[in-house]
């Protein structure tokens, strides 16, 4: 006898699926009807309790997660899926309208893979999703601790250490750092690099990672020479000798 999610996963195998989990129906409302046009099966609650049964039910590919919603806020909802073994794979991309770092660094402890704040540009955020989407697909899962050319970032304290001792680096410049650690040698352009650094900000431009990256090289000593250019394209982490 099928159960009732195995019938709804029936419907849905052949895209990938998002939920969105957002008390404010016209963006409710918005989302859905954008990303339904761009070929993803799309569900959708308005409170938290709701939002997270449906979140175990389907198994969605990716959640857009409000960050206020009641009665289960959005950050309890993330821990509780990235505890659960069916649903620590999924993808969540936590939406605020409180652009505050101690709430994205919060965020990205309770397992968060993206952080936007509100508001937001449609068609960037479309863009972005996309991206978190194309870049998961066959993808291993993270590791907690990455390590390499002396560089250590444990994602569980939101921490990085070089040669043993603390590196004080920014929300973005941690981001980024992982990022690029964790696909060592693969060459990013600086969109992916946008898309992956930072919360939604209408005011950045691509080249604002050339100063990420800038930054970054200051704070990492001799092991600033892994993070290479490749002209005319972005950057690439290429790990030397410890």
């Amino acid at each position: 006898m099928f159960s009732v999610c195995v019938w709804i996963r029936s419907l849905i195998v052949s895209t990938e699926t998002i939920l969105i989990i957002e008390d404010e129906q016209a963006l409710v409302d918005i989302l859905k009807y954008n990303l339904t046009r761009e070929g993803y099966t799309v569900f959708a609650a308005t409170d938290g309790a709701n939002g997270l049964a449906l979140a175990k039910q389907i198994i969605p590919d990716l959640i857009i997660l409000d960050v206020m919603i009641a009665p289960i806020d959005g950050f309890e909802i993330c821990r509780e899926l990235r505890t659960s073994p069916e649903t620590e794979h999924v993808l969540i991309m936590m939406l605020t309208a409180r652009g505050d770092e101690l709430d994205e660094i919060v965020g990205f402890k309770m397992g968060a893979d993206q952080y936007v704040v509100k508001p937001f540009k449609l068609q960037p955020l479309i863009q972005r999703i996309k991206a978190i989407l194309r870049r998961s697909v066959g993808q291993v899962p993270e590791r907690d601790v990455v390590e390499s050319s002396g560089i250590v970032i444990d994602r569980n304290t939101f921490t990085a250490t070089m040669h043993g001792e603390p590196i004080v680096l920014t929300v973005t410049e941690l981001r980024l750092l992982w990022f690029i650690m964790n696909s060592p040698n693969r060459v990013f352009s600086r969109l992916e690099l946008l898309e992956a650094g930072r919360g939604e900000d209408a005011c950045s431009t691509e080249r604002t990672i050339d100063v990420h990256i800038k930054s970054l090289r200051s704070k990492l000593g001799e092991s600033h020479t892994a993070i290479q250019t490749v002209r005319g394209i972005g950057y690439r982490f290429v790990p030397i000798d410890d």
